[in-house]
């Protein structure tokens, strides 16, 4: 189903956006549509071609009745990480790049886990930031609140975990 002009959207690993138009230009001798995009986090301006939306994985924000489930993810059960950093990298990047909440907030989970056993590697580090910024800012659009109230939901729901969210760089 195509986007229509001011939908809030979610672009892998740039995070939630708006669409600001729906413009036809010619690519390759070819008319074709495309979605310019501004990321609401840092204003950054994302131009799709509308064919190739499902491609890149942009898709809708997630419905507010959505939020429990991903929530869930993150408190319920042990996170598994291979011990391998590499294979754990490619995983956890792979996951990232779906785009979807889900994902991410395992990521965000196994990574935290982790950074409670040992210091985490730069890369893991700047994932980790990644993650965490997705995922807060996804649920602070859905829910209508500040960022920082989800930070603080995220702390409690990992809590009861008994995982710690390392602070912010």
């Amino acid at each position: 189903m195509p986007f229509k002009v001011g939908e809030k959207v979610v672009y892998p690993n740039h995070g939630v956006g708006v669409i600001e138009q729906i413009t036809h230009n010619s690519l390759n001798g070819r008319a074709e549509e495309f979605y310019l995009i501004r990321i609401l986090s840092n204003s950054l301006r994302v131009t799709i071609p509308c064919v190739n939306a499902d491609c890149v994985g942009l898709r809708r924000i997630i419905k507010s009745a959505d939020v429990p489930r991903v929530l869930s993810r993150l408190r319920n059960g042990k996170t598994e990480s291979p011990r391998d950093w590499k294979f754990r990298f490619k995983q956890n990047s792979e996951k990232m790049r779906t785009g979807l909440l889900e994902d991410v907030a395992e990521v965000l989970k196994s990574l935290v886990a982790l950074s409670n056993q040992k210091v985490l590697s730069f890369r893991e580090k700047k994932m980790l930031e990644r993650a965490r910024a997705l995922l807060v800012a996804e649920l602070a659009t859905v829910r209508n609140v500040t960022e920082g109230t989800i930070e603080l939901d995220l702390q409690k729901i990992l809590g009861k975990s008994g995982l710690h969210l390392p602070e912010a760089s």
